[in-house]
């Protein structure tokens, strides 16, 4: 029985996982933007001016990944970049107005995708899913 139920579970995390993840990228690209690179922006619109490595940490991702990502909210016109006026090896990364434009519509795409997962669960229930939520955190971390 409790193997059934622990595999119920984890295909459910699953199915739950690749849903929002379909939703959310077709959701993010009315804005020209991919899944990631919102989260990208979120560190920047928290504080513009950061190395490609502080984003790395940030998003926990390998530098080649964020090489990437950058180049392509580079390209888009969402960031730029510049040299650093105290070191010039390194490159720092800023918002352009186009990328300080987003902040509200990807914060409104946050949402709606947060209240289609949790509609119809009550309060009480969505602080018992939060609290085994992050246990289960944890416990792969």
């Amino acid at each position: 029985m409790t193997d059934a139920v622990d595999c119920d579970i984890r295909q459910s995390l699953d199915r739950i996982s690749s849903q929002m993840r379909r939703n959310y990228s077709e959701s993010l690209r009315e804005l020209n933007l991919y899944v990631g690179q919102d989260n990208l922006l979120y560190r920047l619109w928290l504080g513009d001016g950061v190395t490609q490595m502080q984003l790395c940490e940030h998003l926990k991702c390998e530098p080649p990944t964020v090489t990437n990502m950058v180049k392509s909210l580079e390209q888009n016109g969402f960031i730029y970049r510049k040299r650093d006026v105290d070191d010039g090896r390194i490159m720092r990364i800023f918002l352009t107005d186009k990328g300080k434009e987003l902040e509200k519509p990807v914060e409104i795409k946050w949402r709606e995708q947060q209240e289609k997962l949790l509609q119809s669960i009550s309060m009480e229930d969505r602080l018992i899913v939060r609290k085994l939520m992050q246990q289960m955190e944890r416990n792969i971390v």
